[in-house]
């Protein structure tokens, strides 16, 4: 009969498969079938263990950054000042940091005076810029000594929105006192032609943390030092300061050179230097533990813009500084001379510090030149937008010459400026241009006949045009003799590298 069939199942005894193959198929299907078997203990032990410590490192992880996150305080980058540089790429552009160093005395540094010692949002007891080359090689430090005297651009508190005017012969490190941090970012951008990308403020306790945290810094001086104002005591030769003996090295302005704000600068250069030195030596850098002591440390009193208000930021900057050769960190001041308006405070050096400048805008690698600028067709000699001999201006002799005064009265009328008139007035060191408003124009060409810089050009309210001020140093001559410059005597503005081992010259006065 015809009919479906049962296949005799695999539990009855004798019977045979229905067709060649089906026995090995259905014991091939049979141990597919079987339950798996359980993993070892051992797998689950490790598998477990592997787990805790994922977790582990995950909350490590996320613990640290939060914790670092919040420490760090933020600020506006700039004070309102244009921009024409689109952003940077932080891990693999050319980079510029401005570093400074508040004097702030509030929370942990009431110690070092009242409120009235540094008001509204402090000065900047130290300013450095951080030039870090795109290809991590070169890194220049510029120091901004903070007696300096420049115009301060027009600034707006990016808090309360209130304006600051445009202030003149203003002290550089007064620029953040008023607008804030981004004031002192656009002082820099304008009196170097840059533009900053980022900046990083730290206060004095900062520095006593940070010297602990890395076990103390070489430094050495000349002499021994006891400086009653900074609290700094040092025995001649090479000590190691941490803590409050880091800080007065760093603040002392009595201690070292001439007691003045250049010999403090080198000092600060030095103490840098050696610090780079034992980060690349102990190789903190590449340290995960040290670096977060390091950054914890740091951070809590560090104010940063808002792009560097990050971890993974902040371990960027980190891992572009760790591999550079000390060798190649160049410590440099800007050129300067003592200010004609005040010998306690200080010009750029001209034409020093704007051939410095053009140099750093065209390459961070200052060990080679500068790279020409494209040639230009010479032009003709502007002709002045005024009639020179309508032009009142006076000539005062400060020379210490008798009778000075006639000879530079002759090189003006002979350039075409004959309404002249001729002063007896007190010695002064150095040759100046004061104007009254609406001559500008003017006094810049009698500045340039005589060989002035720009910054021997000032406006006063109490002369009526263009007053020739000549100074000490135009005793003789056709033009004033140049002014002792910053630089040494081969030229370079480069100070030290960060693998030089310096010793600081003490205050001759016993300091």
């Amino acid at each position: 009969m015809f009919g479906s069939r049962k296949s005799p199942g695999p539990d009855q005894a004798g019977s045979s498969p229905a067709y060649p193959g089906q026995g090995e198929l259905y014991a091939a299907s049979s141990r597919h079938s079987r339950p798996f078997r359980r993993a070892p203990r051992w797998v689950k032990a490790v598998t477990a263990v592997v787990s805790v410590l994922l977790l582990g490192v995950l909350a490590f992880g996320g613990y640290w950054a939060w914790r670092l996150t919040s420490n760090i305080s933020t600020s506006a980058l700039t004070a309102g000042g244009a921009r024409t540089e689109g952003a940077v790429n932080d891990s693999t552009d050319r980079l510029q940091i401005l570093v400074l160093g508040s004097d702030t005395r509030s929370g942990n540094n009431s110690q070092y005076g009242s409120a009235d010692d540094s008001s509204g949002y402090g000065q900047s007891d130290v300013m450095m810029l951080l030039d870090i080359s795109a290809d991590n090689k070169h890194v220049n430090v510029v120091s901004f000594p903070r007696d300096l005297l420049v115009d301060v651009p027009a600034c707006t508190d990016s808090k309360t929105g209130q304006k600051y005017p445009e202030q003149q012969y203003a002290m550089i490190n007064s620029a953040m006192k008023q607008a804030g941090i981004g004031c002192a970012v656009d002082t820099v951008n304008k009196l170097t032609g840059l533009e900053v990308d980022h900046f990083m403020m730290a206060d004095f306790n900062a520095v006593k943390e940070l010297s602990n945290a890395v076990g103390g810094v070489d430094v050495c001086v000349s002499d021994a030092v006891d400086d009653p104002d900074s609290g700094l005591h040092l025995p001649a030769g090479t000590s190691q300061v941490q803590g409050e003996q880091a800080l007065a090295f760093l603040r002392t302005r009595h201690a070292f050179a001439n007691g003045g704000d250049l010999g403090r600068i080198k000092a600060q250069q030095g103490f840098l230097a050696s610090l780079t030195r034992k980060l690349k030596s102990e190789g903190t850098l590449g340290n995960p533990q040290k670096v977060l002591t390091i950054a914890d440390t740091v951070t809590k009193n560090l104010t940063v813009d808002s792009g560097l208000s990050s971890v993974p930021s902040l371990i960027t900057i980190a891992n572009r500084l760790k591999n550079i050769d000390p060798a190649n960190v160049n410590f440099i001041t800007v050129p300067t001379v003592p200010a004609p308006q005040d010998p306690n405070r200080l010009a750029l050096d001209e034409p020093a510090a704007a051939n410095f400048f053009k140099a750093l805008r065209n390459s961070p690698d200052l060990s080679q030149p500068a790279p020409d600028s494209p040639t230009e067709a010479p032009s003709a000699p502007a002709t002045p937008a005024y009639n020179k001999s309508l032009q009142p201006v006076s000539v005062a002799n400060g020379t210490g010459v008798a009778g000075r005064s006639n000879a530079i009265a002759t090189e003006l009328s002979q350039a075409g400026f004959t309404k002249l008139t001729k002063l007896q007035a007190q010695t002064q060191s150095q040759t100046m241009v004061y104007y009254s408003a609406g001559f500008e124009d003017v006094a810049a060409d009698v500045a340039a006949l005589f060989g002035l810089p720009a910054s021997s050009i000032m406006p006063v309210t109490n002369i009526q045009g263009v007053q020739l001020y000549a100074g000490t140093d135009f005793a003789s001559g056709t033009k004033p003799a140049a002014p002792p410059s910053s630089a040494d005597s081969s030229g370079s503005v480069v100070a030290q590298t960060g693998s030089d081992q310096t010793c600081q010259s003490t205050n001759a006065l016993g300091y």
